[in-house]
């Protein structure tokens, strides 16, 4: 009887994680540049995406940005695009960050942090990788299978 449920606790958890994840596949995601022109995550569709949740204050963030721009440049003219969503509290280190770290890929603001709790972001750096369909199909990869990944989906 316990085993019977414990299975059925397993399975419930199961099921309540994948509607969680199939539902965050259905969010979109629509913040300002550093222009302030809105750019939504839907538009990208068609291209493999890394979403990336950062800060400027965030030290394991910006050794990050460093991995990031070398696969970026390497696989942007591909069909590689990354959508940086910047969690700081002030759109002027954020804009600093960008240029010191030399960073060439969409970057946009979540001022409120509401997308960040949509997505159920406990930390950061923290990254989500999307087909050219816009499915999640893995999340906070390294640099090496990061890469690996973003070819085998190219």
């Amino acid at each position: 009887m316990k085993c019977k449920v414990f299975i059925s606790f397993l399975l419930l958890i199961s099921i309540v994680f994948v509607q969680a994840q199939t539902s965050r596949n259905k969010i979109e995601i629509n913040l300002p540049d550093v222009n302030g022109k809105i750019i939504s995550l839907s538009s990208l569709k068609g291209k493999v995406v890394l979403i990336d949740f950062w800060a400027s204050w965030c030290g394991p963030c910006r050794t990050a940005n460093k991995s990031l721009k070398k696969i970026y440049d390497k696989y942007q003219s591909q069909g590689f695009e990354i959508y940086g969503i910047s969690e700081d509290y002030n759109t002027n280190n954020w804009k600093r960050a960008i240029k010191n770290d030399k960073i060439n890929w969409l970057q946009v603001y979540d001022e409120d942090g509401n997308i960040a709790n949509q997505w159920q972001i406990n930390y950061i750096p923290s990254s989500f990788l999307l087909n050219k369909n816009g499915k999640i199909v893995a999340r906070d990869l390294k640099e090496d299978d990061l890469e690996k990944a973003i070819k085998s989906l190219l």
